[in-house]
């Protein structure tokens, strides 16, 4: 046992381990921030013109949700196969971390956006009743009243939707994104090197751990800011 962690901790495991890490760093960083812009955009607007919303436009609502809900529906290794393809149109490469940003990104547009949407019917809709009773505009609702209501939720989902996308590069890496999917399955699965594989897993926990405990204490932080814990 004291041999393999030996192994494990050596040089020559983290010398692969090491560049893999930055590139899984690389294409979740950017993959979360489109995600994001995104995300958030289109969870407003399922929000907004739900038939109970603040512009209600049922036929948008049902045709905008059914094209969400069918890239939801579909695996994570469709989506990213069949959009690869507009990777490479983009950004000039099918392989490698840019390459499988806008694949990542696609997958979990659809994902965020429902995250949005739930986030801000959980809003007390007093609160919007009453912004409403004070002449606020809808713009003024959204991001006066809405968003920042439902900021603790949103950072909370934020943290599942980035842990998410880490086990999906992990897919990606299958396909030649390469990162630590990639270093697990081509180094340390298909050469047998244990090692390998058991440095990837403690980075991810590490990371994912990481990411658990900042989510929850900018969570809680503005939660007791607003004297709710």
């Amino acid at each position: 046992m004291t041999e393999f962690l030996a192994k494990v901790f050596s040089a020559e495991v983290w010398g692969y381990v090491l560049p893999a890490t930055w590139q899984t760093i690389y294409m979740t960083a950017i993959s979360t921030t489109i995600t994001i812009c995104f995300g958030l955009l289109f969870g407003i607007l399922l929000y907004i013109t739900d038939k109970d919303g603040l512009h209600p436009l049922p036929i948008f609502n049902k045709v905008f949700g059914a094209i969400i809900n069918s890239v939801l529906s579909l695996p994570s290794m469709i989506v990213i196969l069949l959009f690869l393809p507009l990777s490479k149109m983009i950004v000039g490469v099918s392989y490698g971390p840019k390459a499988f940003i806008v694949s990542l990104s696609i997958v979990c547009i659809p994902i965020f956006s429902r995250m949005v949407e739930n986030s801000v019917l959980e809003v007390a809709k007093g609160k919007v009743e009453a912004a409403k009773a004070m002449g606020a505009s809808n713009l003024d609702i959204i991001f006066k009243v809405m968003l920042p209501e439902s900021l603790p939720t949103l950072i909370r989902n934020f943290v599942v939707l980035t842990i998410t996308l880490i086990s999906i590069t992990a897919i990606a890496g299958s396909f030649g994104a390469g990162g630590l999917g990639e270093l697990a399955v081509r180094f340390g699965y298909n050469r047998y090197r244990s090692d390998i594989l058991a440095a990837v897993i403690i980075v991810l926990l590490v990371v994912v751990e990481c990411l658990q405990l900042f989510g929850a204490f900018i969570s809680k932080k503005i939660l007791k800011k607003r004297h709710l814990v």
